[in-house]
């Protein structure tokens, strides 16, 4: 079992090419997406159950080291203010649904923050007509990761397709206007904190509600940042390495995630640019895989 490193300790990830030919970009632009991925060994046991304290202390050390603060309620109190109405955008999906474990630190830090207990909501497949996120001032986006047969990805980005009108309206071209989503009028501008849920990610799957346990994997990790776009192309490259370990360079792709890179040339809405992403590991490094 690998050594688990504190914020203090973590290891800098180098940058890497983006997917097909560079991006380019003006040069003057130089800042980068600040993306954590931390892992811990006890955050999944071999039964697959998940640890709500370690899961809880993973997701406050992310917190703190993408915001550079020392106490986790300071830092989201960064993210949300005393007496705001908070969304946390869920997933339900019934084979592979965002932990309650998750939900349930997420909720817990935002209560921290001042906010009261009736003005957060955690919903999925009912915020267009959920009254708290109608009135949201904020939101939390998470979700677990996994491949689609549409898009190729199902992470942070495709994760708003809930706020649509018509999600096939979504769907054309492999999903590749995911990117708008965050423009909607009860999204935009309010999405404070995207995580990425990594702790049994699925890495391969063959049609719209195809689940195995054969491609899913305890990972034990959590990937967290504020520009879901660079989340996104973490755990893109992330599925990528897993694989080519199982299928081999040929069938590292999944099927045409062409919506990562759209969000950003297209909607600009974040980074998905390798050479300005600031990947920072923290916690357990066995079969880490990027």
């Amino acid at each position: 079992m690998g050594k688990v490193i504190t914020r203090r300790d973590f290891i800098k990830g180098s940058t890497f090419a983006v997917l097909g030919a560079a991006l380019r970009f003006p040069a003057e632009k130089t800042e980068k997406s600040r993306v954590i991925l931390i892992r811990h060994p006890e955050a999944v046991d071999e039964n697959s159950r998940f640890n709500g304290e370690v899961i809880h202390h993973m997701l406050d050390e992310a917190v703190m080291t993408l915001l550079g603060e020392d106490d986790p309620v300071k830092a989201f109190q960064k993210l949300i203010k005393p007496g705001e109405i908070v969304g946390i955008k869920s997933n339900v999906w019934s084979y592979l649904p965002t932990p309650p474990e998750l939900e349930k630190a997420i909720e817990r830090r935002v209560i921290d923050c001042g906010v009261k207990k009736e003005d957060i909501s955690v919903d999925d497949r009912g915020v267009r007509r959920n009254p708290v996120f109608k009135r949201a001032t904020s939101l939390i986006n998470v979700r677990p990761l996994r491949t689609h047969y549409l898009s190729g990805v199902s992470g942070c980005l495709k994760n708003y397709v809930m706020f649509a009108k018509s999600q096939p309206a979504y769907h054309p071209n492999s999903c590749s206007n995911l990117g708008a989503l965050f423009k909607l009028p009860q999204v935009k501008g309010k999405t404070r904190l995207n995580v990425l849920c990594a702790l049994t990610p699925q890495y391969h799957g063959r049609g719209p509600h195809h689940f195995s346990r054969r491609y899913v994997w305890r990972y034990r990790g959590l990937i967290v940042g504020q520009d879901p776009v660079a989340v996104d192309a973490t755990g893109l490259r992330l599925l990528m390495a897993k694989r080519t370990e199982q299928f081999g360079r040929a069938r590292a792709v999944p099927p045409v995630p062409r919506h990562i890179e759209m969000a950003d040339l297209k909607h600009g809405i974040g980074t998905s640019d390798w050479s300005r992403i600031d990947l920072i590991k923290l916690g357990w490094e066995e079969d880490i895989l990027i």
